[in-house]
């Protein structure tokens, strides 16, 4: 039997002369992500293309100039995109400890009208995907939030967020890896260490899989 496909709209944008971003959507989708995935997976077997990222709804594509050309690459992704993603399975589910205690926690629960308790209740509700790892090594973008904790970023970004600090901004909430200037909403700090340089993959944490919250103290 035929794979089956699907009308998935795919727009190709060139990065240079060696890679181009495949964009599936726009929105932070879980089912759009599923086939970012899968269409990485499907990239990463050819033999003319070097690497293949998966973002929330795109993919970053290197490819070997001197095996095919742009506008074949692009035709190539084009129908991979078009063939339904086989059947997801459940991506590893990590459960991680907050402490709730985060300094723009009292701030946030202001701006939403809700009690510290609520934010901490309306966060650790949900069993979050990572819908890709990026931006620093570790950092997972997870989602969606509850439409209760939307916000948007900090309008001034700080120019320290120490490691382990849980945040949400936008649709999104994800930790904090490493010791980085960060423009998200602090509520919280975890100990579980997100970057293992001397592990492979290093991030503890995989487009694709499960992360559940929950609040723990010192």
């Amino acid at each position: 039997m035929p794979p089956q496909r699907s009308t998935v709209r795919v727009r190709i944008h060139p990065l240079g002369d060696t890679a181009l971003l495949a964009e599936l959507g726009t929105r932070l989708d879980t089912a759009i992500n599923t086939r970012a995935i899968a269409l990485a997976g499907a990239l990463k077997k050819r033999r003319d293309v070097r690497q293949a990222v998966v973002g929330a709804a795109s993919v970053t594509v290197r490819f070997d100039p001197e095996q095919i050309t742009h506008d074949a690459l692009a035709a190539a992704i084009r129908r991979l995109a078009t063939k339904r993603p086989p059947v997801e399975e459940p991506g590893r589910l990590h459960r991680i400890p907050v402490v709730y205690d985060g300094p723009d926690l009292d701030a946030v629960a202001s701006r939403l009208g809700l009690t510290r308790q609520e934010i901490v209740e309306l966060h650790a509700r949900p069993i979050y995907r990572v819908f890709l790892v990026g931006f620093v090594p570790g950092w997972a973008y997870l989602g969606p939030l509850p439409d209760e904790l939307v916000l948007p970023r900090r309008p001034v970004p700080r120019t320290h967020v120490p490691a382990g600090s849980v945040a949400i901004a936008g649709q999104q909430t994800g930790i904090y890896p490493l010791d980085t200037p960060g423009g998200w909403h602090l509520i919280g700090r975890t100990s579980v260490r997100l970057f293992l340089p001397d592990s492979d993959p290093p991030s503890l944490f995989r487009a694709g899989d499960r992360v559940k919250f929950f609040a723990t103290h010192e």
